[in-house]
């Protein structure tokens, strides 16, 4: 589990720099990905460390996660229909938007996944 955090912190890590510095973009609301992927990478790297506290860092990781999913999708969902009709204000924006919301689920489901396994594991 602590793996999987450390993959998805560094992907939406890189998305919020690659953002920020691939656009030239001055706001730094195009660090938000990153913003949240280092915390979960963070936290996939102390539950690696302590082994003792794996279960509440990786529960920190995934309410992250739904964080960002939450924020991501939420954003970007309503802003789809201009996006494909190409009349989106901003369409990087909201291609990152959606982006950050799809990558945040894809670890929220693997944390899920995860948790799960773990709890069969424990009752075998």
């Amino acid at each position: 589990m602590p793996t999987i955090a450390i993959v998805f912190g560094v992907l939406l890590s890189a998305l919020g720099l690659g953002a920020y510095l691939g656009t030239a973009s001055q706001s730094i609301t195009a660090l938000i990905p990153a913003f949240l992927g280092a915390p979960i990478l963070l936290c996939g790297i102390l539950g690696g460390i302590f082994p003792k506290a794996r279960m509440h860092v990786m529960h920190v990781a995934v309410l992250l996660g739904l964080l960002g999913t939450a924020g991501g999708l939420g954003m970007g969902l309503p802003k789809l229909g201009t996006l494909i009709a190409g009349t989106a204000e901003r369409p990087i924006a909201v291609s990152l938007q959606l982006a950050m919301g799809a990558i945040s689920l894809a670890f929220v489901a693997f944390c899920v996944k995860s948790f799960i396994d773990a709890r069969r594991a424990r009752n075998s």
